[in-house]
Formats: C-alpha cells, structure tokens, sequence
C-alpha cells in the first residue's frame, strides 16, 4: 500500500493561524518560530485550544472565518459554560478506517479541553449517498444493511471514546467534557417529507445549493445528478439544526471535502435561529498518489479487529517515513509538541532506530485497540521480524490467524521419529521427490524461525514444536504454514 499524505486543500492551518492570531488576546501571541533546543512551556488558556490545534495542522478550514476568528477564541476560554461540537460519519461500510481518525481526534481534543461532544452515525443520510467528491452516484444500499453497518459505527466509535477516555485517566488527564454517539435516523426517520420542505426547505437557498464544488461537477459529468444526492447537503444541514436545537451545538467538524456541507448547515441555523455557529475542517489523509484514504478508493486499512488486526494497523504507521512521521505524530496523538520535538531531536541522531514511527504506531495502536492490542501487535511483530520464541508461544489462537491470515493451515500428529521432510510434506510445503528434500538443504526451510538445513532432523518438543503446540513453518521469504499438533 502506498504511504499516505496530508491532502493539500485549501487553507493550511499556517494561514488559519494567521486568522486567530488577530482574536487571540496579547497575553498569548502566536507561537515564534522554535530554535530545536528550546522547550516553551504551553498552556490552554485563551485561544489555547485553538493555538495548539493549528500548529499541530489539525485545523485547515473555518467558516465563516471573520466571525470565527472574532469570536471562537473567547468562547473557548476556560471558565466559559462548554461549547458543543459535533462531527457525522456516514456508515458505507461496517467499520471507521484510518481516513475517519482525525475528525474523531479533532472531537477528542475539544473534549479534553473540557467541552462536549457529538459523534453522529448517518443512518438515514447514508441511504441517499453524500456527492461530494464523487464522480458517480453509489448504489442505494438495502435499508437493513445500512441499519447494521450503523450499529457496527457506533460501537467502533464507543470503543474509540472508551480507550481515550482509560488512557487519560490512567495517565491522570484532566477532566473531559460530555460524549454522546446518535444516529441521525432517530430524527430523519421520523419527519415528514412536507414538514421538512415547508420548514428547513424554505431556508435553503437553490443558488448556494447549486454553487457547490461537488454539486458543480456531477452536474456536468455524463451521468448528472439525482434528486436524493442532491438534497444530501439540506439533510446534513438538517442534522446540525437538530444538534443545535436539542444538544446547544454551534461547531460542525469534517473533513476538507465536506465545507460545502457545512456551509449549508450554517446558513440554515442561522436563519433558522439567529445564533451563530461555526464550521471546521481537518485535513483529508492520501495515498502519495493522492486518492483519499477510504473504501472507496480501495486502499482503507481499518480501524475494526476483524478487517485490520491491531499487528497490520500498528505497521501501516511504523511504516512511515521521515517526511511525513512528524506531522503524523501531531496529527495522530496527543503528545505534546515538546516531546515530539524532542523525539525528533533523537531520530535526527540516531535514525536507524525508527523512534518517531514506532511511537507513532505505539500511539494509534492503543487508542484504537487499547493497551492490550497494543501488547498483541508488538508480539506478532517480536514472533514474526525477531523470530522470538518466547512471542510465538505466547500468542492466542486470534493472533494466530490474524498474523497469518493467508497462510495454509494443517492438523498433524507428532509420530515417532518424524522429522523435517516429513513435517514439510505432510503440510504439502515442499514438492515430493529430491527437489523437496533439496529445498530444505539448500536452507530455504524454517522452523519456528529456525533455519533448517538438514531434512532428516528429528522433530523436538520445545524447539520445532511451541508449548502452545503450533509450529510455524516458512518456505522461502514469504510462504507460511501454521501446524496445529494434536493430541500431544
């Protein structure tokens, strides 16, 4: 899979920085540019929140910026009552992927700062499809899929909010604000079609629907429009009325190809309320090809167990390189900037020891499979780089399959003075006849990580076979089988 990038869409967060620097009170100007050997203190107080999320470059849009910038800074001050923001996640497929993670940091952040949080699942929204970025319409999902794939959201963005939550606690973080997940079919499902014309509809602007970007392009293309993507933006918009009405919400989060939406969400609150509220957006995570990082694209590496094991996740990121490892340690974690300083103060010395990425992979790995999937990933990645014995015996039967979810399997029992050629045929490893056995003599056979050079070794309990019963077998640099011995 090819390294991911930082999408390069509109304004950078150097640029809204600019912006915030004019409503940041002067006890707190904007950062200075940092020698390497000074550690600044930082604090979240007035505009903190907001400081700290730009130099990160976890900020690249506001709308609409002057108000924004005018009045944000103050109302994230401590001692204010909390703000409320919210971000959806429409649920095209039954799990989050990495593209999804830095809306759900964004809304982490501000929880940490104490404010309140909304994750919304789009279970009505998803059945019309969102067209932003699209070149075509996505086939109408059956109602009951979406339905399922809705609830696998939730408890996939439960899990993230519950590891956040245990991680900080245990590191003795400060207070955080309220988290609450819904699902937008709660609401959209039960208003009527001529309730929602005859009220948000009469709001919405057609030119302002019709000068978006998304709406602009598939207007042109051979293929043209349908009515329901068309109305997807008045039905997001929709959903921040709703949030603004019953959960006091007045910040939308999204990625940088949802403005459109988001611009339409606050055109409807603010003429529907009066109150101003405002718009975010984070940046789009792409491939160095510049596909966005997601199912459809084809290249998503997941954030459920059961699609993307804790190991696979964990190399995705330790896989990083150097230009991208430092802006990924701000994007994705919340080390403070000293520290990622610092640790990229250290790889400048000594670079062969890859500490910015196995941090980065630390990092990620337990916030979206807590410490134990952490644990889980570092074995399989001691059993499978490092040839460690004692990881291999330590396994459980799911990291077994996970690690080697390509490789054969094969369930043999251990006879007396069976050896190497026989473990390699009986597994149908290795061809039969002297091309076989001189496989295994010319080394291109492991045991457990073993080289083995010899067909006739006899097989030996603790060295070729693990405690846990499982010998793990390799044929040349990638081909793997998993021997299962029973009735040992």
């Amino acid at each position: 899979m090819a390294a991911p990038r930082l999408g390069r869409r509109g304004r950078g967060a150097a640029g809204l920085w600019g912006g915030l620097r004019r409503a940041v009170p002067s006890p707190l100007p904007p950062p200075p540019r940092r020698r390497a050997h000074e550690q600044p203190r930082r604090a979240r107080g007035a505009g903190g929140l907001l400081a700290e999320l730009c130099e990160r470059g976890l900020f690249q849009e506001v709308f609409p910026a002057p108000s924004a910038e005018e009045q944000l800074p103050g109302l994230l001050e401590p001692g204010r009552p909390p703000l409320t923001a919210y971000c959806g996640f429409d649920p095209t497929a039954d799990s989050l992927h990495v593209g999804h993670l830095l809306p759900v940091m964004a809304l982490l952040h501000f929880q940490r700062a104490g404010h309140n949080v909304v994750a919304v699942v789009g279970g009505a929204t998803a059945r019309l499809g969102d067209p932003s970025g699209r070149q075509r319409a996505r086939e109408p999902p059956p109602a009951e899929r979406v339905r399922a794939q809705a609830r696998a959201l939730r408890a996939g963005l439960g899990r993230l909010f519950e590891n956040h939550r245990e991680l900080l606690g245990a590191a003795g973080g400060e207070r955080l604000g309220r988290a609450a997940l819904l699902d937008n079919a709660r609401w959209l499902g039960r208003q009527p079609l001529l309730g929602f014309l005859g009220g948000a509809g009469g709001r919405l602007r057609m030119g302002a629907l019709l000068s978006r970007q998304s709406c602009q392009a598939r207007l042109r293309s051979p293929e043209g429009m349908s009515l329901a993507e068309f109305l997807y933006p008045a039905l997001q918009a929709y959903d921040f009325l709703h949030l603004h009405r019953h959960h006091g919400c007045r910040i939308q989060l999204g990625g940088a190809d949802q403005m459109g939406n988001i611009m339409s969400g606050y055109e409807l609150v603010t003429r529907m309320t009066g109150t101003d509220v405002f718009g975010i957006t984070v940046p789009l995570i792409t491939s160095t090809t510049g596909d966005k990082l997601g199912k459809t694209a084809g290249n998503a590496v997941w954030l459920n167990r059961d699609k993307t094991s804790p190991f696979e996740l964990y190399q995705f990121f330790v896989r990083q390189q150097d230009n991208i490892v430092e802006k990924y340690l701000k994007l994705f974690t919340f080390l403070p900037l000293e520290e990622i300083d610092h640790i990229m103060e250290m790889h400048a010395k000594e670079p062969e020891k890859w500490g910015p990425q196995k941090r980065l992979a630390a990092e990620v790995t337990k916030l979206v499979h807590g410490r134990e999937g952490l644990e889980s990933a570092k074995r399989c990645t001691k059993a499978l780089y490092h040839s460690s014995m004692e990881a291999l015996e330590a396994m459980s039967d799911q990291e077994l399959q996970e690690l080697f979810r390509q490789a054969p399997s094969a369930e043999l029992m251990l006879e007396p003075g069976m050896n190497i050629l026989d473990l390699c045929r009986k597994a149908n490893a290795i061809p039969d006849g002297p091309s076989g056995y001189q496989k295994i003599a010319d080394g291109g056979v492991s045991v457990n990580g073993i080289r083995v050079t010899n067909p006739e070794t006899v097989l030996v309990l603790g060295q070729h076979i693990l405690k846990n019963g499982v010998s793990f077998l390799r044929i040349g640099k990638k081909n793997y089988y998993i021997i299962k011995w029973l009735q040992l």
